[in-house]
């Protein structure tokens, strides 16, 4: 596994994760539909926020377990806490620094399915 480095487009919101990226994700929920996000799971304990998390600002619906955040200075999405397994964040491959998403395998999940 290695370390990436993340941040939204003004950088107030800086972060850490540690992953081999085994797969991205695609959702098809209302709001993932939305920001057209392309993300990768990672555990709590793989993430860390180095800074910005007072900018941080977030967002839930329908059940309020998942919590998607957006930096409340450029209003762009770097993660969420995930609803079935709110023990990971779904992160926004397109705010990790150096990372070319070409080539790793994508799976489509079913958000507009869950109850």
């Amino acid at each position: 596994m290695k370390i990436y480095r993340g941040a939204c487009h003004c950088q107030a919101v800086t972060f850490e994760i540690e992953t081999d990226f085994p797969e991205l994700t695609t959702c098809d929920c209302s709001i993932c539909r939305r920001k057209h996000a392309l993300m990768v799971k990672v555990p709590e304990s793989r993430m860390n926020i180095l800074s910005g998390e007072d900018v941080l600002t977030a967002y839930t619906f329908h059940t309020h377990t998942a919590q998607h955040y957006f930096c409340s200075v450029c209003g762009i999405y770097p993660f969420h806490r995930k609803r079935v397994t709110p023990d990971y964040f779904g992160v926004n491959v397109y705010c990790l620094v150096g990372v070319d998403p070409e080539g790793i395998p994508v799976r489509a999940t079913d958000g507009i399915g869950m109850a």
